[in-house]
């Protein structure tokens, strides 16, 4: 799976949002509906985002926060 190794970073608006869990996806941070071709068993991770802002999204796959990036990126 091409997961990258850092966070997306970036300012995301209010709103429930369904993120990429699977790596595949041609929109990250969002999902697109990759994970549907994929074997891989991931499932778009959803959080409702109460405040406009700029985020750190995980895009390594490994964070216990998700789908904010907690820094396991930095081990992995």
């Amino acid at each position: 799976m091409p997961y990258d190794k850092k966070p997306w970073v970036g300012e995301i608006e209010a709103d429930t949002r369904a993120f990429c869990a699977c790596g595949e996806s041609g929109n990250k941070p969002f999902c697109d509906g990759s994970h549907g071709r994929t074997d891989g068993g991931k499932t778009p991770v959803t959080a409702t985002l109460e405040t406009t802002k700029k985020y750190a999204i995980c895009m390594c796959g490994c964070s216990d926060q998700s789908p904010f990036c907690d820094g396991s990126h930095k081990q992995a």
